[in-house]
């Protein structure tokens, strides 16, 4: 799943409005952010392996701290609550908590039963990644959908609201494309340091966000 969690990161503008754009899309990306880092402490671990799945060669046979039930929701309590901290905007922190916590949720639909509950706990998923068509016509559909949602939510104030969200969701499409038809790295470490290119998506969801005025 990866435009089907940025699609809960733009509905959650529309039912939490005063809340950034840019901290909804890192709630709903915060475990697969933390992940690269991971990886590169070797604190987890994966393999890439054609034919894991019929979407994804990437065997995701070790990340308990960053993908489990329980560490999610703790990841959720923990960037929620600093962000209630700061904002004091409870509606805002509800969402980026749900946020957070929807990432194994949607997750559990598309992978293969590598998720687990909790560390070294059993693990879970539904395998919607065996079925590539229904999984790019589903994701693409949420992502369609929470699209408009946003769009019709909001309007620009300027020409930064309008272009630098069109061109943040063709950035998001072609690099769905890329990672559905694509080679994948060569090796972990590799993937990692391509993985760490997902911090600039909140930065450039927050500044086109702030061009853009919720529509009361």
């Amino acid at each position: 799943m990866f435009i089907g969690h940025n699609a809960f990161a733009f509905v959650s503008k529309r039912v939490a409005p005063r809340g950034s754009l840019g901290v909804y899309t890192a709630a709903v990306m915060l475990p697969d952010l933390i992940w690269p880092i991971f990886l590169l402490l070797g604190i987890e671990h994966v393999r890439i392996q054609p034919g894991a799945t019929r979407f994804t060669p990437l065997d995701f046979y070790d990340y308990p701290w960053t993908h489990s039930l329980l560490m999610t929701v703790a990841w959720g309590l923990f960037f929620s609550g600093i962000y209630m901290g700061i904002m004091h905007y409870f509606r805002g922190a509800i969402w980026v908590l749900l946020g957070v916590i929807s990432h194994w949720v949607l997750d559990f639909i598309v992978h293969r039963p590598d998720l687990p509950l909790y560390p070294n706990g059993p693990k879970y998923g539904l395998g919607l990644w065996n079925s590539p068509p229904a999984t790019i016509v589903i994701e693409s559909a949420m992502f369609a959908i929470a699209v408009l949602i946003y769009r019709g939510g909001t309007r620009p104030v300027d020409r930064i609201g309008s272009i630098g969200m069109w061109s943040f969701i063709i950035a998001l499409a072609l690099i769905y494309i890329a990672n559905a038809s694509g080679k994948p790295p060569a090796t972990p470490r590799d993937l990692a340091y391509l993985g760490l290119t997902g911090w600039l998506l909140p930065f450039w969801a927050g500044w086109f966000d702030r061009h853009r005025q919720p529509i009361e």
